[in-house]
């Protein structure tokens, strides 16, 4: 009788509850929380009454205890919403609105003995979800050493995906690929999805924080699972006391320009933790680059050594002739010599080459009113960078350098560290290896960023852990890479395709700004090989992948071979008012409209893919009543990026309203760009 009792009173704990639900404010998405009869916690959400997700696991695997996931019972929840307004120093706009419904379970594991809980978060906007997990401290686990999440991802129905594959040697620097939902193995997020009644989904993370990235990993048929970016240390993430997970989010929309204009992930951050932050300036940048990437100059010392005293001079006096505000300079540091791509343990962040003098050409840029940009390149050595990172640092913010593109470049599992917890100092004779987006490069990059702040100065990390949209918290990282950029136009004939720039758009450009490099005039890389590109689209690619430092990437000889395009560089701005994407489809193409934070004047322009269209261009988001006049970069008649018309251009000058509309021919590969002024 004991036992039968014991069994009845357990099979009570397992049934489930009324579910927990919670709707956006404006009530087409309906979340529900509870769990299932064996005591499972799961999510799903409902839009316009259908499923998006169906039910969906939550929970928790470790190393060193029990699974996290079954018998467990709804022992609380509290509700809350929100709905405010707060500006961003800078951005794709000026204002963002956050407006949710929240709802938090607790969820009590039933199990004998157990005193194990957890907290799910759930926050539910008009355009999407984020929620996240919340563990008490708990001193029969004192450490979470996480082995896996069991955070699951449904997709209700079937649908086409755009993604790039996780766990690969190149990072994220891939080509999106388009298949079948059912078709994914293992992503890296952002992955977007359209599914097959025109629902749009994009899956990310939010402020990932002292945690290893989150893939997902398809299971069976839709079903997908969260998995954790792997760690020398065999947990993937370890954790002293209570803490919370990054948010996974999921942004929902009827149309694509929903997934681009949503800013869950933004407020899924913290606030600004900085302070004044005016020493952060968005703005445009040359640099001595374009010339070791195309292989006509060396980053090491050689008679083509690319960081010379007398060059940087050179591009000092360009950027400032025409109003760039910095220059820069990437190998005139010691360590390039040789095999600098797994070279990174013998860098120096203080020590130039002969043939290049930091001091001087600092004191040079500053006579003419010009910022150097600084370079730090680890080769994946973090052990290395953190040891010199306060003198690098230093030596910088002495110099007036405010601006630091750093680099990672090594194979995905290439990060050199020699312990696990940054705090304690490394050992010389013991190397560990960690992937590019595990818990020990996030920790990296956190400490970078705050040291960094300290001296105020701005981080561009390339090779870097994905965007999260820290750049709330932290508003001195002011960018990054985090996927195929500019430089592999120049390593083989197309090797970005034409429907690369778009897709990053719907993709990689969902988790925040994208340092592309744009401005490749000459449209030719190492050898000749020729970009997929029209000249019309290197100049869209400033209006449709946003950066607040964005880059005129070309030799300076090009630049000024191109007078009229270089007249659009100087004017656009880095910094808008509002982004609206007002035509595009996922991979296809992406119309922006855009008004500069610093005056009247809106910027439109954009991207496209192999396939030639014709737009009628809504101007609707132009102030209403005011007449301006419009300059148009615009593909010639005959141009396309399959031959030498690739550089073929049209030039227009027109006067246009609110009420007008703009009618544009996009060649294959093409693009344009339109500035409106005004009119007194």
């Amino acid at each position: 009788m004991k036992h039968l009792l014991a069994s009845i009173a357990l099979t009570a704990l397992a049934t489930p509850l009324a579910a927990a639900e919670v709707a956006s404010p404006d009530g087409r998405l309906v979340v529900e929380m509870n769990v299932d009869g064996g005591g499972v916690p799961f999510y799903r959400v409902l839009r316009d009454g259908e499923e998006v997700i169906a039910e969906s696991d939550l929970g928790f695997t470790f190393s060193d205890a029990q699974t996290m996931r079954r018998n467990f019972v709804v022992e609380s929840e509290a509700r809350a919403s929100h709905d405010g307004t707060w500006e961003q120093p800078w951005g794709e706009r000026r204002f963002v609105r956050d407006n949710h419904n929240e709802l938090s379970v607790t969820f009590r594991e039933s199990r004998d003995n157990s005193d194990r809980a957890l907290t799910v978060r759930m926050r539910v906007f008009d355009d999407g979800i984020g929620f996240r997990y919340e563990l008490p401290e708990n001193p029969a686990q004192p450490v979470y050493n996480i082995a896996e999440e069991l955070t699951e991802f449904h997709i209700a129905k079937p649908g086409t995906a755009w993604w790039i594959p996780s766990g690969d040697w190149n990072r994220y620097e891939m080509v999106y690929q388009e298949t079948p939902v059912d078709a994914v193995s293992v992503a890296h997020t952002p992955i977007t999805m359209r599914l097959e009644d025109g629902t749009h989904l994009s899956f990310h993370e939010a402020a990932l924080v002292d945690y290893s990235g989150m893939w997902l990993r398809r299971m069976e048929g839709q079903r997908f699972r969260a998995m954790l970016a792997p760690s020398s240390r065999g947990a993937k993430v370890v954790r002293t006391g209570a803490f919370n997970t990054p948010w996974r989010t999921i942004r929902i929309g009827d149309a694509a320009s929903d997934l681009v204009e949503s800013d869950i992930d933004l407020n899924l951050n913290e606030p600004n933790k900085l302070g004044d932050v005016s020493w952060v300036e968005p703005a445009k940048y040359i640099g001595i680059w374009w010339g070791m990437i195309s292989n006509r100059w060396t980053w090491g010392t050689s008679e083509r050594h690319g960081a010379t005293t007398a060059r940087a001079k050179k591009y000092i006096d360009f950027a400032a002739e025409h109003g760039f505000r910095g220059v820069l300079i990437e190998g005139w540091n010691i360590g390039w010599d040789g095999n600098w791509f797994d070279n990174g343990r013998e860098f120096s962040f203080t020590q130039d080459y002969p043939d290049f003098d930091l001091e001087e050409v600092a004191a040079y840029a500053k006579s003419k009113g010009v910022r150097i940009v600084g370079h730090h390149e680890t080769s994946g050595n973090i052990a290395n960078y953190e040891k010199q990172l306060g003198d690098g640092l230093d030596l910088y913010e002495s110099l007036g350098i405010d601006w630091i593109k750093t680099g990672y470049v090594a194979d995905a599992g290439g990060i050199v560290t020699c312990n696990a917890d940054i705090s304690v100092p490394c050992d010389e004779d013991t190397e560990l290896f960690e992937w590019h987006d595990g818990q020990r490069q996030v920790q990296h990059h956190q400490l970078v960023i705050e040291e960094a702040a300290k001296r105020k100065i701005a981080i561009n990390p390339h090779e870097p852990v994905k965007d999260t949209g820290l750049r709330r918290t932290y508003p001195n990282w002011v960018a990054r890479e985090g996927a195929r950029g500019q430089e592999y136009n120049a390593w083989g004939p197309f090797n970005n395709g034409p429907e690369h720039d778009p897709t990053l758009v719907y993709t990689r450009m969902l988790s925040g700004p994208m340092d592309y490099t744009p401005g490749v005039l000459d449209l030719k890389g190492e050898n000749d090989v020729p970009i997929a590109s029209t000249l019309a689209k290197q100049l869209g690619l400033y209006l449709a992948i946003y950066s607040p430092i964005q880059m005129a990437a070309d030799f300076i000889e090009s630049l000024a071979a191109h007078p009229k395009e270089l007249e659009f560089i100087k004017a656009v701005p880095a910094d808008w008012a509002e982004s609206k994407l007002i035509a595009g489809e996922v991979g296809d193409y992406a119309i922006f409209a855009r008004k500069d934070r610093n005056s009247e004047d809106w910027y439109l322009g954009g991207v496209n893919d192999a396939t030639e269209r014709t737009l009628e261009l809504p101007l609707d988001t132009l102030e209403p009543g005011v007449t301006y006049t419009a300059t148009v970069w615009k593909d010639g008649p005959d141009a396309t990026y399959l031959t030498e018309k690739r550089h073929e251009i049209a030039y227009e000058t027109l006067t246009l309203t609110a009420e007008d509309s703009y009618t544009v021919r996009l060649a294959p590969g093409g693009g344009f760009a339109m500035r409106l002024v005004p009119r007194e």
